[in-house]
């Protein structure tokens, strides 16, 4: 399938210029520092993002694979016909989040993203200081802490990459604010059975909201990969020569392991946007001599095998370029 230009070129470039200055020697243990955070599944009591350094060593670190998985979570969502004007993303920090939507949604006018750490604010006004979209560089980066946000609303609210820091109670009330405050909300965290726990927690809660599900399922009925397994999916980094540097790492690219759910409020999706497709594949294809062997989750609430063969024509050549996180041709 082929994809939506994103801006990744202009996020390393904008990232390589922010760093620039910074030691190496200290990027690299405020890295060793955050990826131990990251490992850990606790919630955090003090803010991770804890300086300058760490600030610049996170978006060094994590922004590109971030803004890649953000990226294909977008552009699913906007598949299904979703258009937003305004975006509020809640604890986006650096902006990741903003440089993946003005990749999906070429309608986008405003971005505001809210945060309780200021360095990772400034950082984020800094890199969006020459970004080629309009939307993208006049965004407002503001400070306010969960469960005090500013009373701001938006067509789509981004949460991602931030419940892991947080308690269940925590966790509710920030997806409930997301919810006052979004016509439509997509929420992401890391593809691991813990953060794809989390992510059907909120699956849950927005169901009972009303809420129509967006993506990445085809249905609304039980997840069928609940009790054996976890709905997780991947997104291609290319890394840049700074990128594995700040790394140590010698492969050009890294595979970003995502879950995530999006939901549009009771009227928000017309009924084209709203209509069912074929299932969401759900792991590499297989791809064989004359077939294509997908594992899909189909819309009746099951999940399995599937295979296309060639007998099938314009069907078949399509599925050959399908991937993991499409929906099946």
């Amino acid at each position: 399938m082929s994809r939506t230009p994103t801006y990744a070129a202009a996020l390393r470039a904008a990232l390589a210029r922010v760093v620039r200055g910074v030691d190496e020697r200290d990027l690299a243990r405020a890295t060793e520092a955050l990826v131990s955070r990251y490992r850990s599944v606790s919630p955090a009591s003090t803010p991770i993002l804890a300086s300058d350094v760490h600030v610049a060593a996170y978006a060094a670190y994590r922004m590109p694979a971030t803004h890649e998985a953000l990226s294909r979570a977008l552009e699913t969502v906007a598949g299904r016909g979703l258009q937003p004007r305004s975006l509020l993303d809640l604890g986006g920090g650096t902006g990741a989040a903003a440089w993946a939507a003005v990749g999906a949604f070429p309608s986008l006018e405003s971005i505001t993203v809210l945060d309780q750490v200021e360095a990772a604010l400034a950082l984020g006004r800094e890199l969006v200081t020459d970004a080629p979209s309009p939307a993208l560089a006049g965004s407002t980066f503001a400070r306010a802490r969960a469960g005090a946000w500013p009373d701001a609303d938006a067509d789509l609210v981004t949460v991602s990459y931030v419940l892991s820091e947080l308690d269940e109670r925590q966790q509710e009330a920030l997806v409930a604010d997301a919810m006052h405050r979004g016509r439509a909300v997509v929420v992401v965290e890391p593809g691991t059975p813990d953060g794809y726990g989390r992510v059907i927690r909120v699956r849950s809660a927005l169901i009972a909201a009303g809420w129509s599900l967006i993506g990445p399922c085809p249905h609304e009925a039980e997840c069928p990969l609940q009790q054996t397994d976890w709905c997780h999916f991947a997104a291609r980094v290319n890394r840049s020569a700074e990128h594995r540097r700040i790394k140590g790492a010698e492969l050009s690219y890294e595979d970003e392991k995502f879950s995530w759910i999006a939901a549009a409020a009771p009227g928000v999706l017309d009924s084209t946007a709203a209509q069912a497709y074929s299932g969401r594949i759900i792991r590499h294809p297989l791809k064989r001599k004359g077939l294509v062997e997908f594992q899909v989750c189909r819309p009746d609430g099951t999940a399995g095998r599937e295979v296309i063969s060639k007998k099938a024509g314009e069907r078949y050549r399509r599925a050959r370029d399908a991937e993991w996180g499409d929906a099946l041709p």
